[in-house]
């Protein structure tokens, strides 16, 4: 059964819900401009002179269309200038008609997993573990749950990797003032035998530069180094050796070590519930309230093109009609054609558009303006102080 569908009639009375996805029927202004958009576009189409094949909804369903490319072109530009600001921020915020700072936490997430590896700092956790040293026994098994405590994980089923064995020779400033050991301040002690302990710290009755004091610190390590085994471990894989060898005064006595756990250091998953790439980042639609006229501008034409498409489209059905004595040929391959070119064109305006708007473009711009700021006030000849 045919049924006879009623052509654009001149004018339209736009009302929410006549659009497909109804993203903008509730703002003001989009319901304004649709019915204003839909009579420029048929006029421009050549209406009343001929008729145009198409109802309201189909120039309200191409303008809803542009509005929302509009939106996703701005979005996709700035999701592509601020992801390494965005990335492993909140989903929860709403980014769209907002200023975005322009920060370093991209560089620094980045930089975390290097610090992990130098040691200082990252996105690992740090756990101290230690074992039991006996004496005369150099080597250590790090495996052995007999010996080995660790803070977190498993010796049987994790694998860890030591960060910092704290296993080093006494620091020097603490035998600074040692009269035993040859070196440093043991010279003080002599205070006390000349009496003047009673009066005042030794140091008081003595006059000397800083550097005296790093001279004798370095004496002091240097004779531990030269003189006596020094402290000190290797690690072969999950053995440790230590040095000097443990006497039996040093049975029992622990030795505490930092590790990480392997299984963190190698799950990719840095953090769920945020921003992670493209795809979620968290660019909402644009209120057409907020567009400014440049771009509703190129919202209007883009629709003029999206309802060539469709009326093109429409009289592409038929090729030609046949009336009595001759036939006319329809213009759907023409419209289809003039309106791809238009898209084309309208999508490559709005790129260039905003790479001229990038923060390395402004930029190079304000580098451009200063240099020839600074070329033109050296022209401008210095006065002449007269005193």
């Amino acid at each position: 059964m045919a049924v006879n569908i009623s052509i654009y009639p001149g004018s339209s009375s736009f009302f929410p819900g006549k659009t497909p996805f109804g993203w903008f029927d509730n703002d003001y202004d989009f319901q304004v401009d649709a019915d204003s958009v839909t009579k420029w576009s048929a006029l421009r189409l050549g209406y009343p002179l001929v008729d145009i094949e198409l109802q309201d909804i189909d120039f309200y369903a191409c303008f809803e269309e542009a509005v929302d490319e509009f939106s996703s072109q701005l979005n996709q530009y700035r999701t592509k200038e601020n992801m390494l600001n965005l990335q492993g921020s909140l989903l929860t915020n709403n980014l769209s008609g907002k200023l975005i700072n322009n920060n370093f936490s991209g560089i620094i997430n980045l930089a975390l997993d290097y610090g992990t590896e130098a040691s200082t700092g990252g996105r690992l956790s740090y756990y101290t573990g230690s074992f039991s040293m006996q004496g005369g026994k150099q080597i250590y098994d790090l495996n052995d749950s007999s010996i080995v405590s660790l803070e977190a994980g498993n010796l049987s089923t994790d694998s860890i990797t030591i960060r910092k064995v704290y296993h080093e020779n006494p620091p020097a400033i603490v035998r600074y003032f040692d009269p035993f050991i040859g070196t440093g301040m043991g010279s003080q002690q002599m205070m006390e035998t000349f009496g003047w302990g009673n009066y005042s710290p030794g140091v008081s009755f003595l006059m000397q530069p800083m550097y005296d004091d790093l001279l004798r610190l370095q004496a002091i390590e240097f004779n531990d180094k030269i003189r006596k085994s020094q402290y000190g471990f290797k690690i072969y894989g999950k053995r440790i050796r230590v040095f000097p060898i443990p006497s039996d005064l040093y049975n029992q006595t622990k030795i505490h070590f930092e590790y990480t756990l392997d299984s963190e250091r190698n799950n990719p998953i840095a953090k769920s519930g945020v921003v992670s790439d493209f795809s979620n980042a968290p660019f909402g639609r644009l209120d057409y309230c907020d567009i400014n006229a440049h771009g509703r501008q190129w919202i209007f034409k883009y629709t003029l093109a999206l309802v060539k498409e469709v009326l093109g489209t429409v009289r592409s059905k038929y090729s030609s009609i046949p009336i009595p004595g001759a036939e006319v040929t329809l213009d759907g391959s023409d419209l289809k054609t003039q309106a791809a070119t238009e898209k084309e064109a309208l999508i490559t305006q709005i790129k260039e558009m905003l790479e001229a708007t990038s923060r390395r473009a402004l930029l190079e711009a304000k580098k451009d303006e200063t240099e020839f700021l600074e070329s033109s006030l050296t022209r401008i000849p210095l006065p002449i102080y007269v005193g």
